[in-house]
């Protein structure tokens, strides 16, 4: 029934990861962490080991995604050649910023994070007609900032570079497909850098490879690789304004929930 679980939830985020450009760690991260503590993991790995999972499924996700979306030609690379050096030095160093952190201070920062985005995708903010991509030094700062904070919530920044790429009034499309290709890079060194700085840790599972559960891992990305070229598909087709709508409602749910856990 936990396989199962995983491989259910391994569907849902593969679809919102073609359809939104995310990894799906907003989504994977809150379920992981209600999964983990049902299984009996104790409390002070809850949401590292969530965390370093997510990052390591979105590997897989993105990559699946990614081709989709190249195919579609909705992939701008320049830009995702240049934000990469960013985001990698700070994904790496936002990973290690999490391990040293608590359990509690980091569902608190996830909480407000995904209220942040929830109400940031319902109000749909517009850009100013003239403001363009920056230029190496900038986008490489993004990427730098997107990499932290994607590492400390265990996301692949596709909600954070989708909002950055949109708000550069690049076209939602091509935001979207690009965001998932940004999302590969923040992947590999997050769950890397997660992998890294669990290995020392007493008391995970046994089938934990530093902060990623492999098993977890496997259930999420088997059906997640499936799944995102069909949301990519109809993120081609459908109105994505009013689907990150319902997509808003949906983190907004997760986060009500994961700030009642705290209590």
């Amino acid at each position: 029934m936990i396989i199962l679980s995983y491989i259910l939830l391994g569907s849902v985020v593969g679809f919102l990861a073609g359809l939104l450009g995310i990894g799906g760690g907003l989504v994977i991260v809150p379920v992981l962490t209600f999964m983990f503590a049902a299984q009996g993991i104790p409390h002070e790995h809850l949401l590292h080991l969530a965390l370093g999972t997510s990052l390591a499924s979105i590997v897989f996700t993105s990559f699946s995604s990614i081709r989709s979306h190249h195919k579609r030609g909705a992939v701008i690379w320049p830009v995702v050649i240049k934000i990469t050096p960013g985001i990698i030095i700070g994904t790496f160093f936002g990973a290690w910023i999490a391990a040293h952190l608590s359990t509690n201070f980091l569902k608190i920062f996830f909480t407000l994070f995904l209220f942040y985005v929830g109400i940031q995708m319902l109000l749909g903010i517009k850009p100013k007609p003239s403001r363009e991509v920056p230029g190496s030094a900038g986008i490489s700062g993004a990427g730098a900032v997107i990499g932290i904070f994607s590492s400390l919530v265990g996301i692949g920044g596709g909600t954070l570079s989708v909002t950055f790429l949109t708000w550069c009034n690049v076209t939602m499309h091509k935001a979207i497909g690009t965001s998932a290709a940004i999302g590969f890079p923040i992947a590999v060194t997050g769950a890397a850098g997660y992998a890294f700085n669990g290995f020392s840790v007493q008391g995970l599972p046994s089938d934990a490879f530093g902060y990623i559960h492999l098993t977890a891992l496997g259930g999420i990305a088997a059906a997640s690789i499936l799944t995102a070229p069909l949301g990519a598909r109809f993120a081609h087709s459908l109105p994505v304004d009013k689907l990150k709508k319902i997509f808003a409602s949906l983190l907004l749910i997760l986060a009500i929930r994961m700030a009642w856990s705290l209590f």
